[in-house]
């Protein structure tokens, strides 16, 4: 899940586009502050429009907006360095014959990984279940910054991983940790999903 550095793809830039790229930059922080993060994506009857009137590939408007909508998917990442412990927690919640458990945090130096297991009967999942991937966005408060980290399973099990920083204290006793369903990792749509796990003394 590490970042690759970004590599220049040409020595070459003309330099009287400077000024129209730093607009262009100014553009994009108007649009964020406008939408408040949330700019959603331009209704395709909008980019038809706008690649005819400014003699744009489709496709290309639809990269950048796509770009635009998943900024936070730039900022850099912060890498689990020395581990500490594992936090044993252990903790589950039951929706919709759906088992979901907080298994473990796993203490490092500058972070904290945050393991959710999702588990149910899936004798009777059909294909199109198998890759109908949904995601989960985890919040533990402003204090903290939770980022997902990958995840792995198939018929009737998932886990999912979230890098938290800064970490969170050793004993995480009265914690609240919430997880949120989306459709998919693009969707802003929301599944009616939310996991809340409350962190006892003894877990």
């Amino acid at each position: 899940m590490k970042q690759k550095g970004f590599v220049r793809p040409t020595d070459y830039y003309d330099e009287r586009l400077s000024v129209i790229d730093e607009q262009i930059c100014m553009l994009f922080k108007e649009r964020k502050v406008l939408s408040n993060k949330h700019p959603g994506f331009p209704p395709d009857e909008y980019i038809t429009k706008w690649a005819g009137k400014f003699e744009l590939y489709e496709d290309l408007l639809r990269s950048i907006f796509g770009a635009l909508r998943m900024e936070d998917e730039f900022r850099p990442r912060v890498e689990p360095t020395n581990f500490i412990k594992h936090i044993p927690i252990l903790k589950s919640i039951e929706i919709d014959m759906k088992i979901y458990t907080v298994t473990f945090i796993r203490q490092f130096e500058n972070a904290s990984v945050v393991h959710l297991d999702i588990n149910w009967d899936g004798t009777n999942d059909s294909r199109e279940e198998l890759h109908n991937y949904r995601t989960f966005e985890m919040n533990l408060g402003k204090q903290y910054d939770c980022r997902p980290y990958g995840g792995r399973g198939g018929t009737g099990q998932y886990t999912h991983q979230f890098i938290v920083t800064p970490p969170i204290p050793d004993d995480p006793t009265g914690l609240i940790i919430s997880f949120i369903e989306y459709n998919s990792i693009f969707s802003d749509k929301k599944t009616g999903v939310e996991v809340k796990i409350h962190v006892e003394e003894g877990c």
